[in-house]
C-alpha cells in the first residue's frame, strides 16, 4: 500500500522533474502516464488517479524511495567535479566521450544528479536494458518519445525528436552489459544524430577490455563507435597504488564531512569505507538510525 506521504514525495519528485521536458504530454509520457491523469497529479490530486504498480514505476524512475532514507547532501568530490565537467563539455558541445574507472567512485550518483539539474539529459543503466530492442525503446520513452509501437517507428520517432531539441545527451552506465548488435545499434544511432545529441558512455576497466578486445579481434563496429567516442578513455582515479588508495580515501572523507552526523569522525568513516563511497553511505547511515 502506497502511503498519502510517500506519493507526496513522489509527486514532489514529479514536479522538480518536469523541467526537464519541454511539455507536459512529453513529460507524462516518460513516466507512463497518459496527460488527462498526469494533469490531476500535478494539480496535487493523489486519490484514485494512479494505481500502487504506477506509483511505485514512477518512483522508480525518479529516484524515490518507498522506505525512509536519509538525508544525503551532494559532495563536490574531484569524481563528481570531473565528470560534470565532462557532461556538460558534451552537452554543450554535442560530442561524445567514454569514461572507464574503478567501481564504487561516485559516477552513477554524479551521472544522476546531471540529469535531475539539466533538461534534455538521461540517464540509462544498460544492465538492465542489454538487448538493441529494449535499450532503443528505454532511451526513446525516457525523452517521452512513443516506444511502445513497431520498433522502426519507434527508432525513426527517437531519431526525428533528438535531432528536433536543444542539446540532447545520453549516459550510458554500464555499458560493458550491452550485447553486441546494442553496440552497433548505438553506432547507428550516433550517425543518425551525429552533431545534434551528445553521448557519455560510463563502464569500469571491464568495458575498456571489452572494447579493447573487439578492436583487436576486428570485430564489426568497435574500431567506429570508439573514434566516434573520442578515441580515448577518460579517468580520474590515479594509476599508481598508493596515490589512488589516498585519492580514494580523500574522496570518501569529502562526502563524509558533509554527510556525518554531528560528533562523528569522518576521518574514521573513511577509512572503514577503505574509500568505497557506498560503504560510506552505509557507515552513515548505520551512525544516523542509532
Amino acid at each position: 500500500m502506497i502511503t498519502t506521504d510517500i506519493k507526496n514525495k513522489i509527486l514532489a519528485a514529479i514536479k522538480a522533474n518536469r523541467a526537464n521536458y519541454p511539455s507536459d504530454a512529453k513529460h507524462a509520457a516518460s513516466l507512463g502516464i497518459t496527460t488527462s491523469v498526469y494533469s490531476a497529479v500535478k494539480n496535487g490530486q493523489t486519490d484514485r488517479v494512479l494505481s500502487d504498480a504506477n506509483w511505485i514505476s514512477i518512483a522508480r524512475k525518479l529516484g524515490v524511495s518507498l522506505r525512509g532514507e536519509i538525508e544525503w547532501k551532494v559532495a563536490k568530490t574531484p569524481t563528481f567535479q570531473f565528470i560534470t565537467a565532462q557532461l556538460e563539455a558534451c552537452q554543450g558541445s554535442g560530442i561524445s566521450a567514454i569514461m572507464c574507472d574503478l567501481p564504487n567512485i561516485g559516477k552513477t550518483f554524479t551521472a544522476r544528479h546531471y540529469v535531475k539539474t539539466h533538461p534534455n539529459a538521461i540517464y540509462i543503466d544498460c544492465s538492465q536494458v542489454k538487448t538493441k530492442l529494449k535499450l532503443v525503446r528505454k532511451i526513446a520513452g525516457e525523452f517521452g518519445v512513443d516506444s511502445k509501437g513497431r520498433y522502426a517507428d519507434v527508432y525513426e520517432d527517437l531519431v526525428y525528436y533528438l535531432r528536433s531539441i536543444e542539446n540532447p545527451l545520453i549516459i550510458l552506465d554500464e555499458a560493458g552489459d550491452l550485447q553486441y548488435e546494442a553496440f552497433l545499434e548505438l553506432k547507428a544511432l550516433w550517425n543518425a544524430t551525429e552533431r545534434c545529441c551528445a553521448w557519455y558512455m560510463m563502464g569500469a576497466d571491464g568495458l575498456k577490455e571489452k572494447i579493447n578486445r573487439s578492436i583487436e579481434c576486428k570485430k564489426v563496429g568497435y574500431t567506429e563507435m570508439l573514434s566516434r567516442y573520442g578515441d580515448r578513455y577518460s579517468k580520474v582515479t590515479p594509476d599508481d597504488g598508493k596515490e589512488r588508495q589516498k585519492f580514494l580515501l580523500s574522496q570518501a572523507q569529502i562526502v563524509a564531512k558533509l554527510n556525518a552526523p554531528e560528533g562523528a569522525d569522518p576521518g574514521e568513516i573513511a577509512r572503514k569505507s577503505g574509500g568505497g563511497l557506498r560503504r560510506v553511505y552505509t557507515e552513515i547511515e548505520k551512525l544516523k538510525r542509532l
